[in-house]
Formats: structure tokens, sequence, C-alpha cells
């Protein structure tokens, strides 16, 4: 039993913005909680307390330092629900549509992380990478090897990060040496699964690439090991790409729809990610909605490999409501920074004639995300009991920056909107992991 001597107490202070619900527009005050001096006391990891920092500064111990960003505006670490470990060096990949971006780039990289020193190397930088840009949450891909996985838990857990990750499972229309089997896809995950899942932050998701790269065997296997371990997440790619849709149209010519194939196997629930979700029928959004399960918004791949604009108002239409999260997908995405990220969302949308607030894609980064994958009441949002993974944005970070920042005058939002728009890695100055420091901007 800790007792109160043994906590270890830790505090922030600055600007700080949460979200407590979906903005309902622009200029929705009641979605989230801004205070001007704020501060965030962290014991053992998780937030204990949070408020002004006139009405907290009593509270603290003695002796305890404060990190104060007077400047700075502090949110809930960032949480990027769709993102590839293997494909750090496939980013920026000349020329491609998917099914061939993934034999001519992706393929050829993934074989690299049989190597358990090319995974543990590979992990360390991914980690870098996500702190660097202040997302302290991911839902990431491994390769078809374990080891890829272990060496990411591993890392995450070593850092104090929470992640949630998968042994890709792929038995057919890949190369020999990124294939498994049914049988060994199902006992390497359900290993992983005993090893990693629910040890200290870290959560197992059954990883199938996509229907075109499992059997019917292999997807029977996945959906086996959700039944067998509950509340486990899922995750997959969904509705692409136009030739990806035709091919599975192939493969399984007794489904209904792309949706259904996954449906068949149990696939659908909600703790279950589908990347991407551009080229949806009206019945495989209700089926998406009825299921509760999660359409992943992955915009700066879809428009480097040219699939589609995803259309986030038929999604989210009020008679049948399809979850949201967003998310980066490098490497066919291009950049690992959730601000970049809401800033190509914006412009997708704009494109299909509709719109996203500042608000609104801050929530999404945060609060937003955490409820895609169930877990609000641990991330997501600045209040006690959850962990203290916070990011510290600089929205003066650049000239462009500074300059725009001129004539902003106090408006929240408009700041916002200048970080989603003009901010990057630069714009981070720093990020924490449960109340301590993990990533600081150098020479800003």
């Amino acid at each position: 039993m800790t007792s109160p001597s043994d906590k270890t107490v830790t505090a922030i202070r600055g600007r700080l913005l949460s979200f407590r619900h979906a903005p309902a527009g622009p200029g929705d005050g009641g979605s989230h909680r801004y205070l001007a001096d704020g501060l965030v006391l962290v014991e053992n990891g998780r937030i204990a307390a949070v408020g002004d920092y006139a009405d907290l500064c009593g509270q603290l111990p003695e002796g305890v330092a404060v990190d104060h960003h007077p400047d700075g505006l502090i949110l809930p670490g960032f949480i990027d629900t769709h993102i590839h470990l293997p494909q750090t060096q496939v980013i920026a990949s000349y020329g491609a549509r998917l099914l061939d971006w993934l034999e001519k780039y992706t393929f050829v990289e993934e074989q690299k992380y049989a190597d358990p020193a090319h995974a543990a190397a590979g992990a360390a930088f991914f980690l870098d990478e996500l702190l660097r840009n202040g997302t302290t949450t991911a839902v990431a891909y491994g390769s078809v090897h374990p080891q890829s996985v272990d060496a990411l838990f591993a890392e995450a857990e070593r850092r104090g990060a929470g992640m949630i990750a998968g042994k890709v499972m792929m038995d057919r229309h890949a190369p020999a040496a990124l294939t498994d089997s049914a049988e060994s896809g199902y006992a390497d995950s359900k290993a992983l699964i005993e090893r990693w899942h629910g040890r200290g932050r870290q959560r197992y998701a059954v990883t199938p690439r996509f229907a075109i790269t499992s059997t019917q065997a292999q997807l029977e296997a996945a959906g086996a090991l959700l039944r067998e371990h509950p509340g486990i997440h899922m995750q997959t790619h969904l509705s692409e790409n136009a030739e990806e849709i035709a091919t599975v149209r192939r493969l399984f010519p007794a489904a209904r729809d792309y949706t259904d194939v996954y449906d068949r196997f149990g696939l659908l629930g909600p703790t279950s990610l589908f990347g991407h979700c551009i080229h949806l029928s009206e019945e495989e959004m209700l089926r998406l909605s009825d299921s509760g399960s999660v359409a992943v918004f992955c915009p700066t791949s879809n428009l480097f490999i040219g699939s589609g604009l995803f259309d986030r108002a038929a999604l989210a239409r009020e008679d049948r409501p399809v979850r949201i999260g967003l998310a980066t997908d490098v490497g066919g995405g291009t950049s690992y920074s959730m601000l970049r990220t809401a800033g190509e969302a914006y412009k997708v949308l704009q494109l299909n004639r509709q719109n996203l607030s500042a608000l609104a894609a801050f929530d999404l980064m945060t609060r937003g995300n955490a409820a895609a994958l169930g877990l609000e009441s641990e991330i997501g949002m600045l209040e006690p009991g959850r962990w203290a993974d916070l990011v510290v944005l600089d929205p003066r970070a650049t000239p462009a920056m500074r300059h725009r920042m001129q004539t902003v005058g106090g408006d929240l939002e408009e700041e916002l909107f200048i970080l989603m728009t003009l901010g990057d890695d630069r714009a981070v100055a720093a990020t924490y992991l449960r109340g301590r420091k993990a990533q600081e901007r150098q020479n800003p």
C-alpha cells in the first residue's frame, strides 16, 4: 500500500484546455474547459487535481517544483488511432496507388522486422517521433513478425507510454517472408495477448491487415481471438481504394459488400477500428453504426495515395451515426503530426463541401479519439484519475505563426485554427508521460 509520503508528485502550470464532449460547432463554449492560468497536479502518474493555479498552489507539497509554461497551451496528449510501426522508412515513397505501393515499398521494408535488433531500433525511433509530435498514445500495426510487437511494447513500457498494437495477420497475397498461416497467426497473436495485454498500460489489437491478405480461415481465427478475449481491440482496413474493393469482391463473392466480409467473421464491434472507410454504401454505414464500430479518418494518406475523400457528414448522420477517429496512417500518411493531420482533414472536408471547426479537430485529437478507443476514463481529458499524458503547444513556434498570432487578440478558436493549419512538430514545446517530461523541443 502506498502511503502519502511515498507519493510521487509533479505539477505543470500554464493555459489548460480540455474537452468535455464533442462540440456542436464553432463557438460551443460548453464543449470544453479553458483555464488561462491553470495547474495540473499529478500523483503517481495520474492527474490528482486540475484547476486555477491560484486555487491549487496551496495544495502543492513542500519542495515540489512546478513546470511553468506561461505562454504554452496545455492539452491532453494527442492520440493517433491508426499508424504502422514498420513503415517509418516507407513514408514519402513516390508515385504508386495502394496495391502497387504495398508491393513496391511496404512489403520490402516490413520484411526487415524479422530481425529483433532492427525492430528494437525501429520502435525507439517510432516512439521518439510520436513524442516529438505530442502523441502519447497510438494504435499501431506491427509487421507479421511477433518480435516487432514485442519491441514496440517493450519500448513503450520503458518510457511509461501506453500503446495499442498487434502483429499483422497475413496468410496470402504477400511475399513468403511476410506470410503466416491461419494457425500460426492465431497462435502468435494469442501468445502476444497473454504476454502484453493489460500489462501496465499496454493493450493488444487483433490485426488482420485487410481482407485481401487474409483467407477465410484466418479471418475466422481473428474472430476467435476476439471472442476468447472480450474487450480486446481489432484493427484492419476497409474501403480505402476502388481497386482494393473490386479485389475483395472477387475474393469473397458470397459477401454482400466489403464490410460484410468482416461482419461474417465477427470482426465488427465497439472495439473494432476500420482504417479509411472512404467508399461505403448506405448499408455498410448502417451496419458500422449498429455494431458501434469505428471509422478512422486518415486524410494525409488518402490524399497522398489518391484514394478518395472521407465523407464525415454521411458517416455522422444523426439517425445512424458511425463513431469516427482521426489518424496519421504513417507511412502512407505523410506526417507524424496530429496537427498537420487535422489541417489536412480540414482541407479534405472542404473539398467535400463540409467543415471541420478548430474545436472539433482538437476534440478529435484528444477526448474524441480516446472515446473511439473506449479509453475516456484513462486518457484524453484533463480530469482527475486520468493518466497525466500532456502536450504543451506553442502557437508562436515559427515566424509565420508569430506574425499571424499578432492579429488574434485572445480568440482561443482562432489560435487553435492557426495551430492546426500552420503547426507541426515545431509547435510542440514539450510532451509529458505520466506527469514527467518525455520530450522537450530544442532551440525553438
